[in-house]
């Protein structure tokens, strides 16, 4: 859904998303079925109405139970100052959540940050890096391992900082608790525009 307008052969569609040739044909066929994608005279495969597709996907996954959590806390006050730190880091990390949206499409001010990370030893980098201290519970900086590596799937740098593709924001925060679904409703309109001027193009 990142590129609506697509016509997708399998074979490719496969090898975008990373994952074997059999499941990619099962998922397209359900997809297929239940109206969501159609394919065309080549069998190339599109999605027939993505912001469709992309609310019953946001409306299935839940955020907060798919991930694990390590938490962290920040005596940083400035969300400025601390998302600057984050410009040098040479981990593979991705911002989420209210953060996430902040950078994107400024509605909702976190709180807290969501940072998807790979593994544990990127952990520990990013933590000495923003000057983080760990806490059991209640931190204001969350480091994610995803349910998924496909969460990095289209991430960009936004003034500098990472953050996870405009599809992937939106599924996380529509259950995500606060105030997450304002955030996703503005982001939504952002992401339909796109798709319009890409598909007009």
């Amino acid at each position: 859904m990142t590129h609506p307008g697509n016509h997708w052969r399998i074979l490719t569609l496969a090898k975008e998303a990373g994952v074997s040739l059999g499941w990619t044909h099962s998922v397209t066929a359900t997809l297929q079925a239940q109206g969501y994608v159609v394919r065309d005279e080549s069998y190339r495969v599109s999605v027939v109405d993505p912001a469709r597709l992309l609310r019953r996907w946001a409306a299935a996954h839940d955020f907060s139970s798919a991930n694990k959590f390590d938490e962290f806390q920040t005596f940083e006050q400035d969300l400025d100052r601390l998302l600057s730190r984050m410009k040098s880091l040479t981990v593979s990390y991705a911002l989420t959540g209210l953060a996430g949206a902040w950078l994107v499409a400024p509605y909702v001010r976190p709180v807290t940050l969501d940072i998807y990370v790979l593994d544990k030893e990127q952990m520990s980098e990013i933590a000495r890096a923003v000057e983080l201290r760990p806490v059991e519970k209640g931190g204001n900086v969350r480091l994610v391992s995803p349910y998924d590596s496909g969460v990095f799937y289209g991430l960009r740098a936004v003034d500098g900082v990472n953050v996870v593709s405009n599809v992937q924001l939106y599924v996380d925060l529509v259950n995500y608790p606060a105030r997450g679904e304002e955030a996703s409703t503005a982001l939504l309109r952002l992401i339909e525009d796109e798709w319009s001027k890409a598909l007009s193009s």
